[in-house]
């Protein structure tokens, strides 16, 4: 859903390259066909789909290694700490260093200046490489290690909260429907996910439903927006 809106904004203000990462996550198919699916709406110049097999061979998320299964979200009177108080197994160590390194050569050869990424720090998962300490000093890096050194990341939404790129996505008419962000099912989301349930409060929160199918649901307990 975050990429959706990124997608939207850059298709909105640029001429706009889309690049999606197959890399041994659960639902890949799922996630490839929704993200071709989103390029296309969004009359993306170019799709280019990009295959990683690092971090099935490293394994060690319950994203990529099926010996680790998928947590469910806590529930309501769960005694488990809240989402986003630590670092969770569905976490893939480093992965969004390899995404913008593949992006930011990308680039170069587009001659483009800016990577739009759908980092979202405060409501996220808790995962490390969402904070804006983390797209700071890789922005030193390209500054740096690429050709111009001229090559911008942006991140429009990691101040902001779910609820909120709901609603930015309502204004910008995102393709939603055709988004993807359960980390188990494929033609129903499982809706209890930890994922699903931080989409779930966010259409909630924002007065919407949510478009894409679920086998069940239910909200779990999170300070409101």
């Amino acid at each position: 859903m975050d990429s959706a809106v990124c997608a939207a904004l850059a298709a909105r203000d640029y001429e706009a390259y889309a690049l999606h990462f197959s890399y041994g996550q659960r639902t890949e198919r799922r996630e490839l066909q929704s993200a071709r699916a989103v390029a296309e709406a969004l009359h993306f110049t170019r799709f280019l789909p990009l295959k990683i097999d690092i971090f099935r061979q490293i394994g060690g998320s319950a994203l990529t290694d099926p010996n680790i299964p998928v947590p469910d979200a806590p529930s309501l009177h769960s005694k488990t700490e809240p989402i986003g108080e630590s670092i969770p197994v569905t976490y893939v160590p480093f992965r969004n260093a390899h995404f913008l390194s593949a992006a930011v050569s990308w680039a170069e050869v587009l001659d483009a200046k800016k990577i739009v990424i759908g980092a979202v720090e405060q409501d996220s998962s808790g995962y490390p490489d969402c904070r804006p300490a983390y797209y700071e000093a890789f922005q030193q890096l390209i500054r740096t290690g690429t050709r111009d050194g001229e090559i911008e990341v942006v991140t429009p939404l990691i101040q902001m909260r779910k609820s909120e790129i709901v609603r930015l996505a309502l204004e910008l008419s995102a393709p939603l429907h055709l988004t993807w962000s359960c980390y188990s099912g494929d033609d129903e989301a499982c809706g209890v996910c930890d994922s699903c349930a931080l989409r779930l409060r966010a259409f909630a929160q924002a007065g919407v439903d949510d478009p894409i199918p679920y086998r069940w649901y239910r909200l779990v307990d999170q300070p409101a927006s």
